[in-house]
């Protein structure tokens, strides 16, 4: 019977207390996908990073074998500052020599990453004044993009998803959760080649050491705001028209970046999205000064209709007890 009483008690409390369960599921399964991401890396790139180590040190004493009049502490302050202005994007190497990190196109292309926060982190400010500087361009520029993207995505959204779902509704009468899934589904299929196929094949021909994969993989890690870094175009020495070039990366990502606000935009106004996104939500309270009205306005009906109860009462007893009078004879 206990048992009985504490099953149905713990019942009582899931049902009450649904949205903060699923919250915790949710909880944990992130946690278990943050872990399972982690434990793939490692065993993915863990072993190439030895390799790359081993590899690394064998050259280094090579190079100090083939040069016995280099010491080893002279030759590793010499890698450690040419890393560290490897860092702020500048290179020893010769063929970067004629590209310069911050000319107009260039810093045209790093306001954008900048602003869009996607952040390569292959070229950064060097002075004191350039950091800060990139601080408040950074405080006032982040929140005018967002309300940038903002405005131009919902009036897109007019043309691109309302409109046409509506369009379809009306002319062939299907449901709308149909409708809209669908065309979702299209949209991002077309998001999809236009922004990340099409791009990847253009890539992989104007960077010689880009493969059809990496070039994919810099539209995604670019459009997805990841900015790695490990693959920036038009760094190369032999692109005759750089400043042109940086320019049409730039104006690319900003296209590539509104699209996907659209895209996700579409699928976040299914009705599937939003039934799924009521589960981990709190379910809105209302204000104390609300239920103070709703309580005022029912004491009032209630006042109200006590004291019409009692008339019509009254009335209806005043003709349940007439007795209607007969003339006698």
């Amino acid at each position: 019977m206990f048992r009985c009483l504490s099953g149905t008690g713990c019942m009582r409390y899931i049902e009450g207390h649904k949205s903060t369960c699923y919250f915790l599921l949710l909880i944990l399964v992130y946690l278990l996908y943050l872990v399972l991401g982690a434990v793939v890396f490692s065993l993915v790139e863990l072993p190439n990073e030895d390799l790359l180590r081993q590899e690394l040190n064998t050259a280094k004493q090579q190079f100090l074998h083939d040069n016995e009049c280099l010491s080893e502490e002279r030759l590793e302050a010499f890698l450690a500052k040419a890393l560290e202005a490897n860092n702020y994007g500048v290179s020893v190497l010769n063929d970067s020599t004629i590209n310069w990190n911050w000319d107009f196109t260039s810093a045209l292309f790093f306001a954008s990453t900048v602003l869009s926060t996607t952040g390569y982190g292959h070229t950064v400010p060097l002075s004191d004044e350039g950091k800060a500087f990139c601080i408040f361009y950074s405080v006032v520029g982040i929140p005018f993009t967002l309300l940038f993207f903002t405005a131009v995505v919902q009036r897109i959204m007019v043309f691109s998803t309302r409109r046409p779902v509506a369009y379809v509704q009306r002319r062939w009468g299907l449901s709308g959760s149909l409708v809209s899934g669908v065309h979702a589904c299209l949209l991002a299929a077309v998001a999809l080649c236009c922004f990340f196929l099409i791009p990847a094949v253009v890539f992989s021909q104007l960077e010689d050491e880009w493969n059809l994969l990496e070039s994919f993989y810099f539209c995604f890690i670019s459009l997805s705001t990841i900015g790695l870094g490990d693959y920036v175009p038009g760094e190369g020495h032999n692109h005759k028209f750089r400043e042109l070039y940086k320019v049409g990366i730039t104006v690319y990502l900003i296209l590539g970046l509104i699209a996907m606000l659209v895209v996700l935009e579409t699928f976040c106004e299914l009705k599937q999205m939003k039934q799924l996104r009521k589960m981990f939500y709190l379910k809105k309270e209302k204000s104390e000064d609300r239920l103070n009205i709703l309580d005022h306005d029912h004491l009032t009906f209630s006042s109200v209709s006590d004291q019409t109860t009692p008339a019509k009462e009254c009335k209806t007893d005043l003709f349940d007890d007439t007795v209607p009078v007969t003339p006698e004879d």
